[in-house]
């Protein structure tokens, strides 16, 4: 995913209001832009760092500039904007590398499923019968060494677990996929200290035959790529 032109920067004042955050610009201007993050943001939002954001042409569009990503104390960049996963995760899947998902034929985005309807992320198919549905997560909280999911309680996330679970009952193959965007994340776990109900789901719905890949991304302002795989840890 290449981002042309390059990616805008500034510092970040401040993020309210759930989807805005003021940034002041080198040349003393401030301005407000979206940030497309529904999640609490948990150890992402350092004021006073380098914060990159994207700008839309589109006149219809409040806030021109979007929040894209956000530059650690450490030095670490994270991914802001939740939705780049799923681009980022067709890419890598298209490219050939996530190697658990090769061989499909076809691949489709937002296919309507489940008994709870939902709409999986990816809808991965081969000829009439092998059908792989893939729940795609974005991860970006680092505590100590390790990555974790989710950085807030997530009845939407617990209700994705019980929607692979029935695929798997059903005979076909589910995959839950985290991209991490954050590049300070070496391995990924549930996060049972934030919410210990989607941790129990998701070791049943390990159990259960629901396959989990954690895929880790490179970020900068330029462009963002999936590059490797990193360890799922129960």
């Amino acid at each position: 995913m290449q981002f042309e032109p390059p990616l805008e920067s500034g510092r970040l004042l401040q993020r309210y209001k759930r989807f805005l955050a003021d940034v002041a610009l080198a040349n003393g201007e401030q301005i407000t832009i979206h940030c497309p993050n529904t999640g609490s943001m948990k150890n992402c939002l350092f004021p006073g760092e380098q914060v990159w954001f994207s700008r839309s042409d589109n006149p219809k569009r409040k806030y021109a500039c979007t929040w894209e990503l956000m530059q650690t104390p450490t030095g670490d960049l994270i991914g802001i904007n939740t939705g780049r996963a799923n681009q980022l995760a067709e890419e890598a899947i298209n490219a050939g590398i996530i190697t658990e998902l090769l061989g499909y034929q076809q691949l489709k985005r937002e296919v309507c499923y489940g008994v709870e309807r939902s709409r999986i992320d990816i809808h991965l198919t081969q000829g009439v019968e092998a059908d792989c549905f893939v729940e795609v997560k974005s991860a970006t909280l680092l505590e100590g060494d390790r990555g974790y999911f989710p950085d807030a309680v997530t009845q939407r996330g617990q209700k994705h677990l019980r929607e692979l679970m029935q695929v798997v009952k059903n005979g076909q193959r589910a995959v839950l996929l985290f991209i991490v965007q954050h590049t300070g994340i070496k391995n990924v776990a549930a996060a049972a200290h934030i919410d210990k109900d989607y941790a129990d789901l998701l070791n049943e719905a390990i159990a259960a035959g629901v396959e989990v890949l954690a895929y880790r991304s490179e970020l900068n302002c330029n462009e963002f790529k999936v590059t490797q795989a990193v360890p799922f840890i129960r």
